[in-house]
């Protein structure tokens, strides 16, 4: 009847774990893949993972891709830094009370032209905190703190894609994502099943070793 226990057991946490979904604390930039030569709304998003308050965040330019424009966020200061040719490298945001708390997060959105070429662009971020730790997002993919990673693509490798009024490309996902978005559905459903088949049998179980 133990080994019994434990193979449900062991059924039980097998389920779960093909449930969990991995929760990323690292600063990203947004859209992972965008057209060559257009102008692109990226967001970056900056999470806090240790016990104290982000208050600065520094996101440097990639090559060949011109920063345009900020959105202002409330309680936050924008400011740019510039190289010889105008082109803006840095953009900083700097909290002007009490930042980003731990267990929140905050988005800052702005407008850049892509490179006309096709190209990585790598988004290097510095994470400031409260006591003056910097967190510094610039490894590869293999880092322990990597950072973003923009495909530049030609228009015509991309999904259907729109032009909204301010210039910045929309893109709808390809039916092949739509497809792979299906399949994760369904194999969260049957994993979902697994588990609650899982407890059933072990209530059973024990409920037989009692009687």
């Amino acid at each position: 009847m133990l080994k019994r226990n434990m193979f449900f057991l062991s059924a039980v946490f097998a389920a779960l774990l093909l449930i969990t979904v991995p929760v990323s604390a690292h600063v990203t930039v947004k859209p992972d893949e965008s057209a060559a030569g257009s102008w692109e709304t990226y967001t970056i998003k900056v999470p806090v993972e240790k016990n104290m308050a982000t208050t600065k965040v520094v996101l440097s330019m990639p090559d060949g891709v011109e920063f345009q424009q900020y959105e202002p966020v409330p309680g936050w200061k924008t400011s740019t830094e510039t190289a010889k040719n105008g082109n803006v490298t840095r953009v900083t945001w700097e909290a002007a009370n009490g930042g980003i708390k731990p267990g929140e997060f905050q988005q800052f959105t702005f407008t850049a032209k892509n490179p006309d070429k096709e190209q990585k662009a790598a988004w290097d971020a510095y994470q400031y905190y409260k006591d003056g730790s910097i967190v510094e997002w610039t490894g590869d993919e293999n880092a322990d703190t990597p950072h973003s990673i923009t495909n530049i693509v030609d228009a015509s490798k991309l999904g259907s894609k729109t032009v909204d009024e301010h210039g910045a490309t929309k893109k709808e996902a390809p039916a092949e994502a739509q497809g792979n978005s299906g399949i994760q559905t369904a194999s969260l459903i049957l994993s979902i099943l697994a588990v609650l088949l899982g407890g059933a049998a072990l209530l059973m179980a024990v409920r037989r070793k009692k009687s």
